[in-house]
């Protein structure tokens, strides 16, 4: 592996993706105009939708654990990250629905892709679409080279977490009508973020041939990734400007969300802020005024050091854990790297 930072070797793995996902979604697109123009036309959608630029994350960090067992990147290992983007978009394309989100990463949610008869027909074609791009997933998983027995156990972690993430998603939604523990949200996160982290990360170990104590080291070490991307992306909703984040600041208020900074807050500062944080949900926006005193009175109470504080701990136990493991020096640098940048940009939200 090219010595280099992590975003620098996660760019390179991203295009690298980013062509194996445009080759498979081609090969389909040819069958889908088979059978009507219409399904054609949810494909092309399809493929439009899962190829919006972004770091893909979880499919890179199945090529760092596979390549970190002394394994090449080859076609089966692209295949099998392309299969990880259909599954990582399954999820996307009911959450979007699940959440009335507008936009997804800088174009229209998938339904509003299709909603020009009106919502049901948009919102229904998402759904069947996300059903569509899980089969997409198991499909490219099976058309490797890979022996029987870690295809089917590749497909059993994969499945594993789709019945986690969607229990997931259902606390998540529960939480948007009550105000769940700290307890509650390590719950709902250890199946969300976590769960796939941890997915994606044992994929790469099962089929870079990892040796069999490593799994559960790595299962650790990957649901703590997991957990520090939660808190943190959760923080960056709230604290980061519209230039930085690329969409409005305040979402998962909006919407009723319950990230750990805010049920720390919650605890912390007192009722009136839960009716605030009520006022916001019922209106469905947020203001400019409304959005500082929340910021204010989060970084204030002193919730928003102590999720960092949350954020470093998981940091601190997933280097602990990948030091444990006989994964290669340079993808344990690529990952020490990643959870050191984590870590220190937490300082740039106050």
């Amino acid at each position: 592996m090219v010595n280099m930072d992590w975003m620098g070797i996660s760019k390179r793995y991203n295009v690298m993706i980013e062509k194996d996902v445009e080759k498979y979604m081609a090969m389909l697109r040819i069958e889908a105009a088979k059978y009507h123009e219409f399904t054609l036309k949810v494909f092309d959608s399809l493929s439009d939708y899962s190829l919006r630029k972004g770091l893909r994350l979880a499919s890179i960090h199945t090529i760092i654990t596979y390549t970190g067992y002394d394994n090449e990147v080859d076609q089966n290992i692209l295949r099998i990250c392309s299969g990880i983007e259909m599954y990582r978009h399954c999820i996307l394309l009911h959450d979007d629905i699940a959440d009335r989100e507008d936009l997804r990463r800088g174009g229209l949610a998938f339904q509003r892709m299709f909603d020009g008869f009106n919502e049901k027909f948009g919102e229904s074609i998402s759904i069947f679409s996300g059903n569509i791009a899980y089969s997409l997933a198991l499909n490219a998983i099976l058309s490797t080279d890979y022996s029987e027995r870690k295809r089917i156990e590749t497909l059993d972690v994969l499945n594993d977490d789709f019945h986690s993430v969607n229990e997931s998603q259902m606390l998540d939604l529960l939480f948007e009508y009550k105000n769940p523990s700290v307890e509650e949200w390590y719950l709902m996160a250890r199946k969300r973020a976590a769960s796939l982290f941890r997915t994606t990360v044992l994929i790469g170990s099962i089929l870079g041939d990892a040796p069999v104590k490593d799994l559960p080291i790595l299962d650790s070490a990957a649901q703590n990734i997991g957990f520090a991307f939660d808190i943190q992306d959760d923080i960056i909703d709230l604290f980061a400007s519209k230039e930085q984040y690329g969409r409005d600041p305040g979402g998962d208020l909006v919407r009723g969300k319950k990230p750990l900074h805010i049920i720390l807050a919650v605890n912390m500062a007192g009722e009136d802020l839960v009716e605030l944080f009520n006022r916001v949900r019922i209106k469905g926006e947020i203001s400019s005024n409304e959005l500082e005193t929340i910021r204010t009175r989060v970084s204030d109470c002193g919730a928003l050091d102590k999720a960092k504080e949350r954020t470093r701990f998981h940091i601190d136990e997933a280097q602990k854990y990948l030091g444990e493991t006989s994964i290669n020096d340079d993808s344990r640098r690529f990952f020490e790297s990643m959870l050191r940048y984590i870590s220190s940009s937490l300082d740039w939200y106050k």
